[in-house]
């Protein structure tokens, strides 16, 4: 940035036009869907709008690469490290110093972040030195993920090639849902009931003289399923990785119905059904005004009763809850709407991220509020949890599912 000209245009010896191009590149490597338009874009605004101060700087690639609510903070690290904030660089060299592991520590989000800048930065510099024909050599010792590591990988520590191999692993992801018998029957030869109308029927087109049963059983349908999900800042690094899991699940069965809530409540599910994971998030990101807000589940919970249970609640339907039960309103009404929802449904889940610490205790009123109306609570930090829950619900539910410190927890 100190090769900017004083008159706010772009310097002529054509070396800010391929920084920008190195700067797409960390950003596309990081996670972000940075392809060469938006580079040409972003070159071309450069030219247009002059560059006098680095905010302006900043604000012009900001407004060209950025589209989404969750991708601001990934940019804002980006470009001050690689355009060589002081204070940034400061920031990561004192981090670099022993700290305490404490998991309520603001810095090891800031650390994720760099680890995963890292990676993109290093990726960086391996395309442009094979671009110039330099022979690359470096040790993956500290940087494979074998399948068994990423499978029990917390989300929220994995750098942007982990996280990627999770998405793609989380679109393999199916989720079969045990069958139920439905009031509707079907003709079949083994059924234990006699099918009087088709009886009468064959009996007629033998004249009378043999009657063959004709029998029937029941119908059988896997339940609808409505996911309800929490975005508010406290869930913000699993909120994203779980729209990919919405995103799968939606396009792999019908009568699925997804929610998300922070403030307030929003139905995305018609954005889901599109086949393209990225324009459905991009349609989601637009549509949704609360993203990484406060929470108020209980409002939230009773606008879903009120507005949207009776449709999408319908031949027992299975619902699953992931939130952290972390509440701004301090669990006011949450107990009445977890009754209510609860007793609406077959099968109410819930999927919580802190239960993967051994010493996780409901002390907060919203968790408190919710345990006593589940019927199971599970972790789901990682791809093994994702998994175990699709084989949960494979199967028809027993007393035993569920996390075995459910019973000690609500008593």
């Amino acid at each position: 940035m100190n090769d900017l000209a004083n008159n706010g245009g772009i310097p002529g010896d054509g070396k800010f036009a391929e920084n920008i191009m190195h700067f797409a590149r960390v950003l596309r490597a990081a996670g972000m869907p940075v392809g060469p338009g938006k580079v040409l874009d972003a070159v071309r605004a450069v030219e247009i709008a002059g560059v006098g101060r680095r905010d302006d700087f900043y604000w012009i690639l900001f407004s060209v690469f950025v589209n989404r609510y969750d991708q601001r903070e990934l940019f804002d690290q980006a470009f001050h490290i690689f355009w060589r904030n002081p204070q940034i660089m400061e920031k990561m060299m004192g981090m670099l110093l022993p700290m305490m592991d404490v998991p309520s520590d603001p810095s090891q989000d800031q650390q994720e972040m760099i680890r995963r800048l890292a990676d993109a930065m290093g990726k960086g510099e391996q395309e442009s030195k094979e671009q110039d024909g330099e022979e690359v050599e470096f040790d993956t010792a500290l940087t494979y993920s074998a399948r068994e590591v990423l499978q029990e990988m917390d989300f929220e520590a994995m750098s942007a090639e982990e996280l990627a191999e999770a998405r793609a692993a989380i679109a393999r992801m199916r989720l079969p849902i045990a069958e139920v018998p439905t009031r509707r029957f079907v003709a079949n030869s083994r059924g234990q009931r006699v099918d009087m109308r088709r009886t009468m029927r064959a009996a007629l087109r033998s004249g009378g003289d043999i009657i063959p049963l004709r029998k029937r059983k029941r119908k059988r349908r896997h339940p609808p399923l409505v996911v309800l999900c929490d975005i508010s800042g406290s869930m913000n690094r699993y909120s994203r990785m779980f729209l990919h899991f919405m995103h799968a699940i939606t396009n792999d069965r019908d009568r699925v119905h997804t929610f998300v809530f922070g403030t307030r409540l929003t139905n995305i599910t018609r954005y889901l059904r599109q086949k393209d994971v990225d324009i459905a998030l991009d349609q989601v990101t637009d549509a949704v005004d609360d993203w990484s807000g406060g929470t108020r589940i209980g409002a939230c919970f009773k606008s879903f009763n009120d507005y949207w249970s009776r449709r999408v609640l319908a031949q027992g339907a299975v619902v699953l809850i992931i939130s952290d039960g972390l509440d701004r309103d301090a669990g006011s009404g949450l107990d009445k709407e977890m009754e209510r929802l609860h007793k609406s449904c077959r099968r109410l889940i819930w999927l919580n991220p802190l239960l993967r610490y051994e010493g996780f205790q409901p002390k907060s009123r919203g968790v408190r509020a919710m345990l006593p109306h589940v019927d199971d609570f599970r972790s789901v930090h990682n791809l093994e949890k994702l998994s175990e829950l699709a084989s949960v619900l494979s199967r028809t539910p027993r007393p035993s599912d569920g996390d075995n410190r459910l019973k000690e927890m609500v008593a």
